[in-house]
């Protein structure tokens, strides 16, 4: 109760102590929110690579259609497609521009393809063993996927996750540096008062509490301001990102930070608190001594 006492009697600082220790917070938190709104954007992209199975040309429509349903019933595919020989020379006829001379040919020298769609939620490595687990197959001539930018956005992505951690490593220590500063500031205009109880007996834990418990205040109050504002700026951008989504055909809502990140923030924010907190009082309370 004194510890609030201390914290109520001057609501200016305090809040300006919270509000950076929100920024701070707020800042790797929104990013990794937009990361993983990109993480699940990209995981429902219809854009997701489809792998070309080219099949022995003396397999017949029926074998086609028995190995395609082998296939799509695998746990790692999310559908298949099966073109025929006709189909591929169609498309061939239209999309080359070598619409006449393709008519000399006297006949279809394409095989019949199955594609197949890996499911979105594969990694790169998941997806190798999915292709060379179908290149093996014995109906398989040929197998087709592009799958260098595959790799390139998982190494995007991790690169930026650990961009991120890093920028969270170093707001958490400047965190830690504002509450142990202000802290710091606390005990020098209190060393009047440190002294007294000191000489009434009082121990070192019983003078450390209420700066302990003003520093984890400062770290709860930053981590509701960090949720607040991470929230404010979901809000904000959920309608626009709506309507983006919308032209192109999907239904891609932002999503917030929930009662889990919510959790986590407030308890990134305590734990800060009270290791800055804990720094700064072990630090300058051992030299106020009564004389």
């Amino acid at each position: 109760m004194g510890s609030l006492g201390q914290f109520t009697r001057s609501p200016g600082s305090n809040l300006m102590t919270a509000g950076v220790i929100g920024i701070a917070l707020a800042l790797p938190a929104s990013f990794l929110l937009l990361l993983d709104n990109i993480q699940i954007l990209t995981t429902g992209w219809q854009g997701q690579p489809h792998a070309s199975l080219f099949l022995k040309r003396a397999l017949d429509a029926g074998q086609v259609a028995t190995l395609a349903q082998q296939i799509g019933a695998r746990a790692s595919v999310t559908q298949v497609r099966i073109i025929t020989p006709e189909q591929g020379l169609q498309e061939l006829r239209e999309l080359s521009g070598f619409r006449d001379a393709l008519t000399l040919l006297q006949s279809n020298p394409l095989p019949p393809v199955i594609e197949v769609e890996p499911r979105g939620t594969l990694t790169p490595v998941q997806v190798d063993a999915l292709i060379d687990a179908l290149a093996v197959l014995p109906s398989v001539e040929h197998i087709r996927l592009d799958r260098d930018w595959l790799r390139r956005l998982h190494a995007i992505m991790q690169l930026l996750q650990r961009a991120i951690w890093i920028v969270a490593s170093l707001l958490g220590v400047t965190v830690i540096l504002v509450v142990g500063n202000t802290i710091r500031l606390d005990i020098e205009n209190r060393r009047d008062e440190i002294v007294i109880v000191k000489l009434i007996g009082a121990t070192d834990a019983f003078v450390r509490r209420p700066f302990l418990y003003s520093g984890l205040r400062h770290g709860l109050a930053g981590g509701v301001l960090a949720c607040l504002l991470v929230e404010t700026g979901h809000l904000l951008l959920n309608g626009p990102a709506s309507r983006l989504a919308g032209l192109y055909g999907s239904r891609f809502e932002l999503t917030g930070i929930g009662f889990s990140g919510s959790f986590t923030l407030l308890g990134c924010g305590a734990f800060l608190g009270l290791v800055g907190s804990w720094l700064a009082v072990g630090r300058h309370l051992i030299a106020i001594e009564p004389r």
